[in-house]
């Protein structure tokens, strides 16, 4: 038995690697087919399973694994209840899903009212895929929001990594997946904050109607939608763009390093086919790119603060305030999870709670993102050491970066590891990106994992953020709140979904 995940590869060595999963513990996942399939005959189903799952696949992420593993839960399950991200996208399946729960249910189906509320979600994908799922669910702000676990297929996996999943790519045999699927029984549901991003610049005056390629920019359901000329964000003169993200928001060296691996892997797929060959073509990347060299970590033409300023706003309804940035900073990781490049964790773990001034450790739903600077390469090996941390910068509600012209044209930013390459001004006007806090999503969690929430910093909670959060942002518009999902998160045809992360 192959079992990838660092999760997996712990059951493989205790007991429940030998334990005989059989008919009656599938049981405890199946949904009957005409609770999912509109106008389906009923069924004789006595018994309510004790955790029924939809699953969605990306059949395209790690190589041959998402095909393998489509394959096999569906022979585990039923097929209608695993669906190929890359046949049908999630808002489509999910809209047509609770509309039919809910006609059960106008209808007095009490078997269908309890499978809504026992629903679980697993997604199988890279992290972009995930945040896709993640967006669409939110967006769709359902009466109970399923809380979802994500199968680890990607090269980084940051998010199935931070809430216990683990980072390798899993086993696709039955056995792997029957001992998934008993984590996903056994799991805590966890609060996670969605943050919003906004960015606006100038329509420039000759060249291209739009300053970046629309392609360029990244394309993962949780990627930047041009706001239309009469939508409320539109500025006259401005181009405006708006999205969200859930683990990290970053800008200057990983997101070039980023930026030029996805580069080759659009151009040379065939060289992208499994984790470990990804993972050795990103570390000779970081390397090619120059981060290691002297010369162009003593550059001061790449600091951030010779071409951006940083406004901070530290807490819900306080006062904007500039952060001065250190000068020898070269790259800025504004971080929702504890959970960065691979599983890396650039916050720490600060002992002492804020008081005076002092950090505090980084919660995963407490309204608050962590900003974090790197001077170089050398400089992100810290991370390597125990208890290593980059330059803790500050712990923000709101975040503004306000771009001007410098001495360099460009710059690069990246969003939940989507990466793009984003122009400077080039006379007195400003770009300016800001971050402010959505709202949150439930997760599914293993006991012990990576992220604390503010309610239980021991163990993973089912409670959410503060109460005076809940309703924060009340007097923006739904379109500002929206950032995916149901009417936007709407993936291009041109599109081809192995390439998220």
């Amino acid at each position: 038995m192959v079992i990838g995940s660092h999760l997996l590869g712990s059951i493989v060595g205790g007991k429940m690697a030998h334990s005989n999963f059989g008919e009656d513990f599938l049981k405890n996942f199946k949904i009957p087919k005409y609770v999912l399939v509109p106008k389906s005959e009923s069924e004789n189903v006595p018994d309510v399973p004790e955790c029924p799952v939809l699953v969605f696949i990306n059949s395209r992420s790690g190589g041959q694994l998402g095909g393998d593993l489509l394959v096999t839960y569906r022979s585990l399950l039923n097929e209608t209840q695993v669906f190929d991200l890359g046949e049908e996208t999630p808002d489509k399946v999910l809209s047509r899903i609770y509309a039919n729960l809910e006609k059960l249910k106008q209808n007095g189906d009490e078997f269908a009212t309890k499978i809504q509320e026992k629903l679980r979600i697993i997604v199988a994908g890279g992290d972009g895929t995930a945040g896709w799922l993640l967006g669409v669910v939110s967006d769709l702000k359902l009466s109970h929001s399923p809380p979802i676990a994500t199968v680890p297929l990607g090269t980084g996996n940051n998010l199935p990594f931070a809430f216990g999943w683990g980072k390798k790519n899993p086993g696709t045999d039955s056995q792997s997946v029957k001992s998934f699927l008993n984590e996903v029984k056994k799991a805590k549901e966890m609060k996670i904050d969605s943050w919003h991003l906004l960015m606006r610049m100038k329509t420039p005056k000759d060249g291209p109607l739009d300053p970046i390629a629309p392609l360029e920019l990244p394309h993962s359901l949780h990627a930047f939608g041009r706001v239309s000329d009469t939508n409320e964000l539109s500025v006259e003169g401005y181009h405006t763009f708006r999205g969200g993200f859930w683990n990290y928001f970053s800008m200057g060296m990983d997101a070039q390093v980023s930026y030029a691996f996805h580069t080759e892997r659009k151009l040379h797929p065939e060289k992208f086919k499994n984790q470990f060959s990804n993972q050795s073509t990103y570390a000779k990347i970081t390397r090619s790119q120059g981060w290691f060299s002297s010369s162009l970590s003593q550059s001061s033409s790449r600091n951030i603060n010779q071409f951006a300023k940083l406004m901070i706003m530290k807490n819900h309804g306080g006062h904007w305030e500039e952060l001065q940035i250190p000068p020898s900073i070269k790259s800025i990781v504004c971080l929702n999870l504890p959970s960065f490049s691979g599983g890396f964790n650039p916050w720490g773990m600060p002992t002492r709670r804020r008081h005076n001034g002092e950090f505090t450790p980084p919660y995963v739903d407490d309204g608050r993102i962590e900003v974090v600077g790197f001077r170089d390469a050398w400089h992100g090996l810290v991370l390597l050491a125990p208890k290593g941390h980059g330059t803790r910068l500050t712990q923000a509600h709101r975040i503004r970066f306000l771009f001007h012209k410098g001495a360099i044209n460009h710059t690069y930013m990246r969003i939940d590891g989507e990466p793009w390459k984003q122009p400077l001004p080039v006379d007195d006007e400003t770009v300016m990106v800001e971050i402010s806090h959505l709202r949150q999503v439930n997760m599914l969690a293993t006991h012990g994992c990576r992220s604390k929430s503010i309610n239980n910093p021991v163990s993973p909670s089912s409670h959410g953020a503060d109460e005076e959060d809940s309703d924060e942002e009340a007097h923006e518009s739904a379109e500002y709140r929206k950032f995916g999902a149901a009417d936007t998160f709407k993936l291009p045809e041109e599109i081809d979904i192995s390439q998220l992360s």
